[in-house]
């Protein structure tokens, strides 16, 4: 019932920036919590960031604490992850995901509802 469409990806050097978007559709969207995943070549699915429905509980993971941002404008259906500081390490596909239980749980991986398709995201040395 929700579509989640990833923008925002491209080639960057590291050191640089780049700020993807997750567009939603559906009526409900401002009730869901709303994080980024990312998966590098031939690695597993992993967990990026998090935010609650209400933006009041946020959550990194510490490989990109300080430098990744997570919001979202609920009036606008959106959800953003603004990168900074990209390091090579960071080159993935970023997957965006929707969850109708909580930041905690989503940090787990697990009780994913909706996914996007992903956007690339290289990191050039």
């Amino acid at each position: 019932q929700v579509q989640l469409v990833e923008s925002g990806g491209g080639l960057v050097q590291a050191g640089g920036s780049l700020r993807l978007s997750c567009a939603a559709s559906g009526r409900t969207f401002s009730s869901y919590t709303m994080g980024w995943f990312r998966q590098a070549p031939g690695k597993e699915r992993e967990f990026v960031a998090a935010i609650s429905w209400s933006g009041g509980v946020i959550y990194n993971v510490d490989s990109v604490k300080g430098r990744f941002t997570i919001s979202r404008d609920n009036a606008k259906n959106t959800v953003y992850l603004q990168m900074n500081s990209l390091k090579p390490e960071d080159t993935a596909v970023y997957y965006c995901a929707a969850t109708s239980r909580s930041v905690a749980t989503m940090t787990r991986g697990v009780g994913m509802d909706y996914w996007g398709k992903g956007t690339l995201v290289t990191v050039s040395s």
